[in-house]
């Protein structure tokens, strides 16, 4: 098989997953805080100097990572040129299976919960 052809395999199935789960997993349950019109999830009526989340600097950082990563990794199909391609390939899906499983860790251990 091409490397070219299972790079768009690889692509391919792992979108049509993602598609499927992102309309499978959200929770539509509208409670009174998502009613109201304060958005932000502050108390309108309490203090404006109330401390900033550290778990915001987490969500960047993590979009910082996924961001850089797929700068990266956008040569990839240009790496069928190079004399061993599979080689690039195997890099790069070992790069992504490191971060998808600190991903995953972080996720199981409740690293992106925004209520404790």
């Amino acid at each position: 098989m091409n490397l070219l052809t299972s790079i768009l395999l690889v692509t391919t199935t792992l979108s049509t997953i993602l598609a499927i789960v992102s309309f499978w997993m959200p929770q539509m349950k509208p409670d009174s805080e998502k009613l109201s019109p304060y958005e932000c999830g502050f108390d309108p009526l309490g203090s404006a100097r109330l401390p900033f989340s550290l778990r915001f600097f987490l969500i960047a950082i993590l979009f910082l990572l996924f961001d850089l990563e797929i700068a990266l990794l956008l040569p990839l199909p240009w790496a069928t040129q190079l004399a061993y391609p599979l080689i690039t390939f195997t890099w790069a899906s070992s790069v992504l299976a490191l971060l998808t499983l600190g991903l995953i860790y972080e996720w199981l251990q409740g690293g992106l919960e925004w209520a404790e």
